[in-house]
């Protein structure tokens, strides 16, 4: 569905049939040499609410028929958003971009309060400031080099098959303390294009009981890839399972070809940066979200 097009400039949402080269396209543009950005696997998330509710929260500009931009909507308010890596500094693609998300007819963003993330470095981030947002939500992204070898994780790892659903959906609940991850829900995210180049990895203790899990998502080798999510089951936190787990994350992308394993996560969440530089994730800048006020 096409929300604007204004001469060779074009606002769109895409059909379900359209995502799959929207993951793509995305996955060609992650680099080591660029901030952290919206991530294929960030769709591959999304994707457990089902692919007519993930395409439907995707905004993608296109001039002269080829993506430029792309961004996912992280509920009505928030907009993640990346740029075709020859564009990152393209005055007129971000004056379009800010107008687009500034405009309430535009199709992005309803009247109100919205955010939109934008990598640092970025002409839109840049036009953003001009335009009187403001500086916001403190996010805190972390990387790990894979060009060196990764540490035994110190705990059995398991590649999540049809039969360790339950385990792993059961742990991310009592992480998270939600009712939402369930099977079917799993089975959602895994039947997505992204998960193709996904793996859930499931920790388990001296016993047997799955303690902790997360997923990790490639965007082809050579290039970065993504841990989201991880958690530690409540009842077993403290222990140093998500420090181990998050090492088979680095390790297992390691193994996929991926040049860097990479997370981010809101600043304010102390324990869980302390968890991923002891798994050997180094910082980088924190970045803030752009907000506009109602």
């Amino acid at each position: 569905m096409v929300l604007t097009r204004r001469m060779a400039f074009e606002l769109a949402v895409p059909s379900v049939e359209q995502l799959d080269g929207i993951i793509d396209t995305l996955a060609g543009w992650q680099r080591d040499d660029a901030p952290i950005q919206l991530h294929p696997g960030d769709l591959g998330w999304h994707a457990r609410l089902g692919a007519a509710a993930t395409a439907a929260a995707v905004r993608v500009w296109r001039q002269d028929g080829r993506l430029v931009a792309i961004g996912l909507l992280d509920g009505p308010e928030v907009l993640r958003l990346t740029l075709a890596p020859a564009h990152w500094d393209a005055d007129g693609i971000a004056a379009r971009i800010v107008a687009d998300v500034s405009d309430p007819l535009a199709g992005v963003f309803p009247a109100g309060t919205a955010s939109v993330e934008a990598p640092d470095g970025t002409r839109v981030r840049d036009l953003l400031d001009a335009a009187g947002w403001e500086a916001a939500d403190s996010w805190s992204p972390l990387r790990r080099d894979l060009s060196v070898p990764v540490p035994p994780p110190g705990l059995r790892i398991e590649i999540v098959g049809p039969d360790d659903v339950p385990a792993f959906t059961a742990v991310h609940r009592s992480a998270w303390d939600s009712t939402r991850f369930t099977d079917v829900v799993w089975r959602e995210m895994a039947a997505g294009h992204a998960f193709a180049s996904a793996r859930g990895l499931l920790a388990l203790d001296d016993a047997g009981t799955a303690v902790a899990g997360v997923i990790v998502w490639s965007a082809g080798a050579g290039r970065p890839g993504l841990l989201e999510p991880m958690g530690v089951h409540a009842g077993h936190r403290r222990h140093g399972y998500g420090t181990s787990v998050c090492r088979a994350a680095a390790a297992e992308l390691q193994r996929m070809g991926a040049s860097s394993a990479m997370v981010c996560t809101e600043s304010v969440r102390t324990s869980a940066i302390a968890t991923y530089r002891a798994a050997g994730y180094e910082p980088l800048p924190e970045r803030r979200d752009r907000t506009r006020r109602e």
